[in-house]
């Protein structure tokens, strides 16, 4: 069974590295959970990208608020984490949300790593007798 916490100890996990990503983003700026999954090389995990954000702790040094989806809005969250909170620190961080509640991601993506530094940030699960040890995407 794996893990699922920010501080795993040992062999770090699929969400360790989410959380990897996500530190980079910088202030001002987003990105999806499509985009950070394709940077772990895993494009079609963007709900594991969620899952793995929805686990913070409240005390988290992650910055989860800055990761949005596709369209540029906020995603339904639950009554734990409210998208107005989301919303609220994204302001306060220059992000402009336009009449329908989106973000203009022409202007305010972050565009990821440089070419050279996407391979630090992959995600190659732990063979487990052949297979991935976890099979989420």
């Amino acid at each position: 069974m794996v893990k699922r916490s920010a501080e795993s100890p040992g062999q770090p996990n699929f969400y360790d590295y989410v959380y990897r990503v996500v530190r980079q983003v910088p202030w001002g700026k987003v990105t999806t959970y499509g985009r950070v999954a394709a940077i772990l090389g895993h494009p079609r995990a963007a709900r594991a990208v969620g899952y793995a954000l929805h686990n913070l702790s409240s005390d988290t040094d992650v910055p989860w608020h800055r990761v949005i989806n596709a369209q540029g809005m906020i995603s339904a969250r639950c009554d734990l984490h409210r998208p107005e909170i989301q919303r609220v620190l994204l302001e306060a961080e220059g992000i402009i949300f336009d009449t329908a509640g989106k973000v203009d991601l022409q202007r305010f993506l972050w565009e990821g790593p440089s070419a050279e530094e996407v391979e630090h940030y992959r995600y190659r699960p732990r063979l487990r007798r052949g297979r991935e040890e976890m099979r989420f995407w």
